[in-house]
């Protein structure tokens, strides 16, 4: 018990009340938390996002607040194929980590054998609400379609 006490001193107070704490560790909830957006897990994100959360797409073309994201999985107009992370890097200040990557949207064509990618930089600023760690803000931003033509491609 000492022991335990002794080492619990021994840690940075931010550190005992970090729940998004460590990175790596929440790096592996936001895969869950992708996967979620792709198969429509209203139940985990329900938990998941913070009730103020929201969600700003590209160049603002869409802005969603929890309500609008749960009500859109709840009717799904298409299940994307995947929906991975590549390259996240997290940035921690105190129990505020916001992580920052690549997600590649893979959606089915009309033909349901081809598919068509969609590649997003995005940040999300995860906190601690209530002793618990919530996603509270996300943006992305597209960079990349495999549907955009090459430079200097012209229509026939």
């Amino acid at each position: 018990m000492k022991s335990l006490l002794l080492l619990s001193l021994a840690l940075p107070l931010h550190a005992l009340a970090a729940p998004c704490l460590p990175v790596a560790d929440l790096i592996e909830q936001d895969r869950r938390y992708e996967e979620a957006l792709r198969t429509g897990d209203v139940a985990f994100l329900q938990t998941w996002l913070a009730d103020d959360y929201v969600w700003v797409h590209t160049l603002a073309s869409q802005i969603e607040d929890k309500p609008t994201v749960l009500a859109r999985l709840q009717k799904p107009a298409s299940i994307p194929k995947s929906r991975t992370t590549a390259d996240v890097h997290g940035h921690v200040l105190d129990d505020t980590v916001v992580l920052r990557g690549l997600s590649t949207v893979e959606q089915w064509n009309a033909d349901g054998k081809t598919f068509r990618s969609n590649r997003y930089q995005f940040m999300r600023t995860y906190a601690s609400v209530n002793g618990q760690c919530r996603l509270l803000a996300g943006q992305t931003m597209k960079v990349w379609s495999s549907s955009d033509k090459p430079a200097g491609a012209t229509s026939p």
